[in-house]
């Protein structure tokens, strides 16, 4: 039985900007964090850094329009810099800012030094949709190491008798291990910090990617 892990942290925000001249090098081991818009991603990150407000959170879908970076240091381990990113798929946005959006994501992927994982985030409730494959994809395509973690979110929002079926519906349709987490009663925060730790441990060894 695994011991129970400190995730006593402090963070704080770091800087907004687009992919580029807007978004600065930090020189820190970077976890990018994606998922559809209204997946819960802003109130998931405020419950792993265990600042409430920190991220802000937002009721319109789409809210996030650039790379947000936060700095989070475990008081008993490593740092991070977690990336919030845009959501992606919200149709009411123009489909030449959608476009405008999967370019800055593309270019953010394949370029940004630090990026050393990608947490994508799914709606419990929806499942698998073709967006989020698509991501799984072009992560799986990139040529370089990249570690991956595929959270359900939003459990507290499912009765206790229909989270199982749904959780092991999507750990088959990925085929891989998959957290459960609530940004409630922070459900699933220890076994993301263990995976993020993973990420760490295996970058610091030159180990490359892990896939939680």
């Amino acid at each position: 039985m695994a011991t129970e892990l400190d995730v006593r942290v402090t963070a704080r925000f770091l800087a907004a900007g687009a992919v580029g001249t807007d978004l600065p090098p930090t020189g820190k081991l970077e976890i990018a964090f994606a998922g559809r818009s209204n997946v819960g991603k802003s109130s998931l990150l405020n419950s792993l850094m265990q600042r409430r407000g920190l991220v802000r959170t937002s009721k319109t879908p789409g809210a996030t329009r650039t790379v947000n970076l936060f700095e989070a240091v475990l008081l008993s381990g490593p740092s991070f810099v977690f990336a919030d990113l845009p959501g992606y798929g919200f149709a009411d946005r123009s489909k030449t800012e959608r476009a405008s959006w999967g370019k800055m994501l593309e270019t953010y992927f394949k370029t940004r030094a630090e990026l050393a994982g990608l947490v994508l985030l799914i709606d419990v409730r929806r499942g698998l949709e073709p967006d989020d494959q698509a991501l799984i994809d072009f992560a799986a395509s990139l040529d370089r190491p990249l570690a991956s973690i595929v959270c359900a979110t939003k459990l507290d929002k499912v009765p206790l008798s229909k989270r199982k079926p749904l959780m092991l519906a999507l750990r088959r349709k990925l085929n891989r291990p998959v957290i459960g987490y609530s940004a409630i009663n922070h459900e699933g925060r220890e076994a993301l910090w263990r995976e993020l730790i993973a990420i760490a441990n295996a970058r610091a060894s030159g180990a490359g990617a892990v896939v939680g």
